[in-house]
């Protein structure tokens, strides 16, 4: 008989509580700074990255802890899980898939299937989500491993920033580098590519556009069928809350949360960053 375990990187961005009602398995990134280093969601905790990142004290984010992750697996062993899917950010912006991939491969007692979601942040939580949920209606291995394409089509994010400094510190601004917003005050809405790089999905002009166009965004979602929404605050919690009292009532909406940009990524987006997930259920 078949136990299966879903296995993320904490790039998900998905809450404690999430986790684990969901019985998700999260390999912490690291959160590097120049004295010390700790490990995302375990030892330390966005706000207290936001909090230097706001007082100009920015760490850097590497790979999730080897030792961590062998802990995970020799756990899940221990406690009879068959198979593992393993979900993890863009290979394009992180070697998180390769290395996870290389590490369980020292494990072969548990049959593994790596999906490289092409994408970051949340959105990697939304898909590790819904396998949690096929793994909680008991499909099985092969029956989730078909259905990851389409839950990966059906998902998607759009972030606006208020500064695209981290992006640029973080190595990690793709191609939204010809993005001139620091001069005219543009503020692009960043989303990924199906290459799984970061780009401008479109640009505006300043703060409150660049909120208005993400309304329009998740309108030209809900005018063709329902679809499950995340409201994602990146230390703009004002902002954020007034941007979900706005649109939580919209037609077509089957569910919408608030949820908060984490440590690792918002080493990346920096203090400011507001954003939409969005799941077609149509």
């Amino acid at each position: 008989m078949q136990k299966i375990a879903i296995i993320t990187d904490s790039g998900c961005d998905l809450s404690q509580e999430t986790i684990k009602e969901n019985n998700i398995h999260v390999l912490p990134f690291r959160i590097i700074y120049s004295d010390r280093e700790f490990l995302d969601k375990v030892t330390i905790s966005e706000e207290k990255v936001y909090e230097d990142l706001a007082n100009g004290i920015i760490p850097t984010t590497s790979l999730p802890d080897l030792q961590y992750t062998e802990n995970i697996i020799e756990k899940l062993k221990n406690e009879g899980y068959t198979h593992a899917v393993v979900v993890t950010v863009s290979s394009n912006l992180s070697g998180t898939f390769n290395s996870i991939q290389l590490l369980c491969e020292e494990h072969p007692e548990l049959t593994y299937h790596f999906f490289d979601t092409k994408t970051l942040g949340f959105p990697v939580g939304a898909m590790a989500l819904e396998v949690a949920k096929l793994i909680k209606e008991k499909a099985s291995f092969k029956e989730i491993v078909d259905k990851l394409p389409s839950i990966k089509e059906n998902v998607s994010a759009y972030v606006t920033f208020n500064t695209l400094e981290f992006l640029k510190r973080g190595g990690r601004i793709g191609k939204v580098a010809g993005t001139v917003g620091e001069i005219l005050h543009l503020k692009p809405i960043i989303s990924s590519d199906d290459e799984g790089q970061l780009y401008p999905f479109c640009k505006v002009r300043g703060r409150k556009k660049s909120i208005s166009k993400l309304k329009e965004i998740l309108n030209s979602y809900l005018n063709e069928g329902k679809c499950r929404v995340w409201v994602l605050n990146g230390a703009a919690l004002e902002e954020a809350r007034a941007f979900f009292e706005e649109i939580k009532n919209y037609h077509n909406i089957s569910k919408i949360s608030f949820e908060t940009i984490g440590a690792a990524m918002g080493v990346h987006t920096g203090p400011g960053a507001i954003g939409l997930c969005i799941k077609k259920e149509y």
